[in-house]
């Protein structure tokens, strides 16, 4: 099974820039957005074989995440169920036999960290969320998660320390995540693999000199880690400041 999550930065934009023929090269079995920046009736997409599920942000033009998938999933659900969190489009659950997959878009804490007193809310509410999933069934979550975890996950970790995404706190949490009974499933399979990054700044030619981070992810319960075959970044394909990155499931 093949899965990819994408940060696409705005979809209507990002079909503009090939992100039709990107989503038939990736041929995935489960494909995961994230920021569509959509309303309902703002776009509509010919999808032969996938069902499709959006989840909208209240605010126009902002967040947003959709999930396509080849099997109709048993039940799907969106947001975390807590008004607090629950207007800005982040979260979709989808219920398969035998995994739950939650497409998220997590919080960016923004300049001058205004926004990281309501992220750190957040990530306790969305690590509660995952772990009660967790006791019914394991959990395969992917999406853009706005934090590099460890050093290795961007080029330039001293500079960038304490700015959005590279807080102690942020990575503190996304530490506390992981020790809840969840994988890295890329640092699983590559723990020493560098220059390795999923997003980068439209400043300085950043992409061109691969100066980047990993902050795009897919982390599964601890149980699951004997079915990941590969974890993937694509950063190949363009059309978005993110590339995609996939999971391949035995």
């Amino acid at each position: 099974m093949r899965l990819i999550s994408w940060n696409v930065n705005g979809l209507r934009a990002a079909v503009k820039k090939g992100f039709m023929e990107s989503f038939e090269e990736l041929d995935a079995d489960i494909f995961c957005l994230q920021e569509t920046k959509l309303q309902a009736g703002q776009i509509e997409l010919e999808l032969p074989g996938y069902h499709q599920y959006w989840c909208y942000a209240d605010k126009k033009g902002y967040s947003g995440t959709a999930v396509f998938t080849r099997a109709e999933p048993l039940s799907v659900s969106y947001n975390l169920g807590r008004d607090e969190h629950d207007h800005e489009g982040r979260v979709i659950t989808c219920e398969f036999e035998d995994f739950y997959l939650v497409c998220c878009y997590t919080p960016n804490s923004q300049n001058e960290l205004k926004r990281l007193d309501y992220r750190m809310t957040w990530e306790d509410a969305f690590r509660g969320y995952l772990v009660e999933l967790d006791k019914a069934k394991p959990v395969i979550m992917c999406g853009d998660l706005n934090v590099a975890h460890e050093e290795i996950d961007l080029k330039n970790p001293s500079t960038n320390h304490m700015n959005a995404g590279f807080t102690d706190q942020e990575r503190g949490k996304m530490t506390e995540l992981l020790a809840a009974g969840f994988t890295d499933t890329f640092r699983y399979l590559y723990p020493e693999r560098r220059d390795a990054y999923s997003w980068w700044s439209f400043r300085a030619a950043a992409r061109e000199r691969n100066v980047g981070w990993r902050i795009d992810y897919f982390i599964c319960s601890d149980r699951l880690r004997e079915r990941v075959e590969d974890a993937r970044i694509y950063p190949e394909i363009m059309g978005s400041d993110h590339c995609p990155v996939g999971l391949e499931l035995r």
